[in-house]
């Protein structure tokens, strides 16, 4: 059997998630072990470096498979991208050591969460951002997340109650920054605020809900050091709200 590691971009708007699901056929990983199992002939099993939930998008999601095949991995590639949806694409493709596995050697993730800060409807950005009417604060942002870099429990920023696996996260950094451009001021955006966080891995939601304690921050709902205090209460009641899924994407996995 040869071991195929895969890059992946896709728009997460119209996909039940990464995983797939025995009521739908509508996730990522039942779209490309369909298509797979086309090419082949026979049961693959894709294995992602993480599960994006429904609604999320990847610039770089990981993924690799097992398959007694011929083809080269620009073949393959060139027929999945032949035959794929076209809200999903493999960017890269090739052959890799038999032990590979996307999610278990993964060492770090990049996501970023796009905001835009106005009160004017936007229609073609609308699948990707969460717009915030409220005026946000960047500097009193930035200062709360302080809080949330380094090794903690981020229990209080999971959705998953019951999960007994460890809740134990190292955050590398946090980067809240504007984006401002000339074709943005036409269309009347005054800011677009990204959120990135690297980290070695990340909780079920736990970037949705940072990024919501974050903005609560921004709007003076809560002081910056109060996330400290959500951080050591490791209650999921006390952190912020859960941001919609359409404004993360996620960028990058490290190995």
């Amino acid at each position: 059997m040869r071991n195929f590691k895969m890059t992946l971009q896709y728009e997460g708007t119209r996909f039940k998630g990464w995983q797939k699901q025995e009521n739908t056929d509508n996730t990522i990983q039942g779209k490309m072990e369909a298509l797979l199992f086309r090419m082949t002939g026979q049961r693959v099993e894709v294995q992602g470096s993480g599960r994006t939930d429904a609604g999320v998008h990847a610039f770089g999601q990981v993924a690799n498979f097992h398959a007694d095949t011929k083809m080269s991995a620009e073949e393959i590639m060139r027929y999945m991208n032949d035959y794929l949806p076209e809200d999903i694409a493999v960017i890269s493709i090739k052959e890799v050591a038999e032990r590979f596995h996307s999610r278990l050697n993964a060492r770090g993730k990049t996501y970023c969460y796009r905001v835009l800060n106005t009160q004017v409807p936007h229609v073609f950005d609308r699948r990707y951002v969460h717009v915030v009417g409220e005026e946000l604060d960047i500097d009193a942002m930035k200062s709360a997340a302080e809080y949330l870099v380094g090794t903690h429990d981020f229990k209080a920023f999971t959705s998953n109650k019951r999960s007994r696996k460890s809740t134990v996260r190292t955050i590398e950094t946090i980067r809240i920054e504007k984006v401002e451009s000339a074709s943005m001021e036409l269309l009347g955006v005054q800011d677009e605020i990204r959120f990135w966080y690297s980290g070695n891995g990340f909780l079920y939601h736990m970037v949705r809900i940072m990024t919501g304690t974050l903005l609560e921050v921004g709007m003076h709902k809560r002081r910056p050091e109060e996330v400290a205090e959500v951080l050591a209460s490791m209650c999921r009641e006390n952190a912020g709200e859960l941001v919609p899924a359409k404004g993360l994407t996620l960028m990058e996995v490290r190995y």
